[in-house]
């Protein structure tokens, strides 16, 4: 599905914040782009209420989720050409919080307008910035991600919520060992291969990435239902993490085929977007995509990868919600590190010093 992209960055002020638990200065992920149709979206964001829109002319905006007249949230209101409405008493913003009509009076107060957030849509993915100080503009673009553009691949995505912290699910992303254990039946395979895979992990600057290879080894139920594959596989998984999101690489070769290192290797691909943006200190959004490269019957086989990926991500928050819970009952008990850890503890490093930037 496509969506309109937003060739240039919106440049509003950052909302007045108090100090913030998350690193700022960075964009995350506020939505999918084909999540903004007809109708606003109400999401709490590094705890802001941000109500999400689309413009009459295709672009992405973004307000506080509140009506400055009586509080009502935008989000309850109705699209409009001008932008939203609210839905008590009809007064309408702009896509820079400018109130600019308001039914039955021709003068509209000076104060009348809402917080606007930047933000900027690119390869389908709707970015929002988030500021270290008021009226703090981008000093980046946003990510660049052309597996969505470059016509090379077929993807899906979704949304989830998760009753957890944002960095155990970096935790889960960045050590693939578990999915011999948690993914039995769709891309786990078997778990001795997995917790025994030779791994690399490198650090630069604010990026982590770990490399891990599976050689000569059984492919998984979802490998062999998209690809047809000949017998045992090497299979590879590649995991680059950002403050803002993840990308994960994986798939396999026939075993012996061809490198498994290679940049223009063959064979099955999944690649993953994983956009794990904070709601709250317990809460979290997870926005995902999952492309693949079928050999034929093209859009079966994505279907069936999507299937399986959203089998895979449903078997993960399991876990993971409940991990939380219980490290909520136990809050005073250590947890003890094993040889898989390298990369979580790596990124937890480096969002901890992007919470607390030298003076």
């Amino acid at each position: 599905m496509s969506a309109v992209t937003v060739d240039p960055m919106q440049s509003a002020p950052a909302p007045s914040q108090p100090p913030s638990i998350f690193p700022l200065d960075q964009w995350y992920v506020a939505a999918l782009g084909w999540e903004l149709k007809d109708k606003p979206v109400a999401r709490t964001l590094l705890g802001h209420s941000v109500v999400l829109f689309r413009t009459a002319d295709g672009q992405a905006a973004a307000l506080e989720d509140r009506c400055c007249h009586r509080a009502l949230p935008l989000s309850q209101g109705t699209l409009d050409a001008g932008g939203i409405r609210c839905g008590y008493h009809g007064l309408l913003f702009n896509s820079q919080g400018e109130c600019i009509e308001i039914p039955g009076q021709a003068k509209i107060p000076s104060k009348a307008r809402v917080q606007p957030f930047t933000v900027c849509e690119r390869d389908q993915i709707v970015w929002i910035w988030f500021a270290s100080a008021a009226g703090g503009a981008p000093t980046t673009e946003p990510p660049a991600y052309d597996v969505h553009s470059n016509g090379q691949y077929l993807f899906e995505g979704d949304v989830y919520h998760y009753d957890a912290p944002y960095q155990l699910i970096h935790d889960n992303l960045l050590d693939l060992s578990h999915l011999g254990y948690v993914h039995l039946q769709t891309i786990g395979g078997d778990a001795k291969t997995h917790m025994n895979a030779k791994m690399t992990v490198e650090s630069e600057g604010d990026t982590v990435r770990v490399v891990r290879h599976m050689l000569d080894s059984i492919p998984p139920p979802t490998y062999v239902a998209a690809y047809p594959f000949t017998g045992r596989v090497d299979r590879w998984q590649e995991i680059e993490f950002h403050v803002n999101h993840l990308r994960i690489w994986t798939g396999a070769l026939d075993a012996g085929s061809e490198p498994v290192d290679s940049q223009n290797r063959g064979g099955f691909h999944m690649r993953g977007f994983h956009g794990v943006t904070p709601e709250t200190e317990s809460s979290s959004h997870y926005f995902w995509t999952i492309a693949t490269n079928p050999k034929s019957n093209a859009e079966a086989v994505k279907e069936k990868v999507v299937e399986q990926t959203r089998l895979t991500f449903d078997e993960d928050k399991v876990v993971i919600e409940a991990q939380y819970r219980n490290m909520c009952r136990f809050p005073n008990r250590g947890m003890v590190d094993i040889h898989v850890d390298v990369g979580a503890n790596r990124a937890r490093r480096i969002v901890d010093r992007l919470r607390h930037p030298a003076s």
